[in-house]
C-alpha cells in the first residue's frame, strides 16, 4: 500500500515569498497552486505590518494568524455538530414518543 502511494505523489516547484521551496505531494497542482497563492497573499499581507519586513516574522505572524483561524473554525464546527446531534436526538425522541402515542391498528 505504501509503494502505491508513493507512485501518486509529484514534485512540485513553486515560491513563497520570493524562497523557491520543492514539495512532494500526492495534490493536484490546482491545489497546490492555491495553496501556494493563499499563502503568498498572507505573507504578503503580514510583511506590510510587519516593523523590520523580516520573513522570519512575516511568516510567524502568518502561522499564527491561520492557526487562530484553524482553531476558531474548529470550535465553530464543534459548536455546530453539538447543535445538529441536540436537534436529532430531539426529533429522534419525538418520533419515538409519536410512535408511542399513535393509536395501533
Amino acid at each position: 500500500m505504501r509503494e502505491s502511494l508513493s507512485q501518486s505523489k509529484r514534485t512540485h516547484e513553486f515560491q513563497i515569498a520570493g524562497v523557491p521551496y520543492k514539495l512532494k505531494t500526492s495534490h493536484d497542482e490546482v491545489l497546490v497552486k492555491e495553496l501556494v497563492e493563499f499563502l503568498n497573499q498572507r505573507m504578503s499581507q503580514a510583511l506590510t505590518v510587519t516593523k523590520n519586513a523580516s520573513y522570519q516574522n512575516a511568516a510567524v505572524l502568518t502561522a499564527l494568524h491561520l492557526a487562530e483561524e484553524l482553531i476558531l473554525l474548529k470550535r465553530k464546527a464543534s459548536s455546530e455538530l453539538e447543535t445538529l446531534e441536540e436537534k436529532i436526538l430531539k426529533i429522534s425522541q419525538d418520533l419515538e414518543n409519536s410512535k408511542s402515542a399513535a393509536p395501533r391498528t
